[in-house]
């Protein structure tokens, strides 16, 4: 089982790199679509902004790739909000894997924006293959100030303010909106999990 972790050019992908081989699990960067020949799963990391992300996945082709796939996707922070149909953030569409539109976080009463901390998930689908393992109230790492509101594709949940969706899945395509490859853990199991799970 191999993973090919996409480089984005936007994305901190020494964190991903490093928590994929403390967990044991085999990956292979690649920057282009052509590249995953060998690779089981996919990981769509991302940090920064949705619209240099986008049009650096459309100049690479991986707008069109992705939206044929059937290997299983995890996006992390960006990259999940990446999946989604558009982002408030520039209003830049976006891959259009999962339906639904990424929100700007409204900055909390008692908080700033954006969201960067610890807090706690709230399962809607305990039986998602990502959560196999985990005990809701499991404490994960935040870094983000766009979010998807929750709908029928969270399968947990967290709260700053307002509900966030924190895990999400569309068929193979699932996502965190936290950073499995910062949460101790409960993030390591989650990318085992993703490695290693049904989907």
């Amino acid at each position: 089982m191999t993973i090919a972790l996409i480089d984005t050019g936007c994305a901190n992908l020494a964190s991903v790199r490093f928590a994929l081989e403390r967990a044991g699990l085999d990956y292979q960067v690649v920057t282009r679509p052509d590249e995953t020949g060998g690779c089981d799963r996919l990981i769509l990391p991302g940090v920064g902004a949705a619209g240099p992300a986008m049009a650096r996945l459309r100049k690479l082709g991986w707008d069109v790739a992705l939206k044929d796939e059937t290997r299983p996707v995890l996006g992390i922070c960006l990259g999940m909000q990446m999946l989604f149909e558009r982002s408030a953030e520039g209003d830049v569409a976006c891959l259009g894997l999962i339906p639904g539109r990424i929100e700007k976080l409204p900055t909390p009463t008692d908080g700033v924006w954006p969201h960067m901390g610890w807090n706690a998930l709230e399962f809607g689908d305990p039986e998602d293959p990502l959560l196999a393992g985990l005990e809701a109230g499991a404490y994960v790492y935040f870094v983000h100030g766009f979010y998807a509101p929750p709908g029928p594709a969270t399968r947990a949940s967290s709260t700053y303010g307002t509900g966030i969706s924190a895990v999400v899945r569309h068929g193979n395509i699932a996502g965190c909106q936290f950073h499995p490859e910062r949460s101790g853990a409960t993030g390591a199991r989650i990318l085992t999990n993703f490695a290693k799970g049904s989907a």
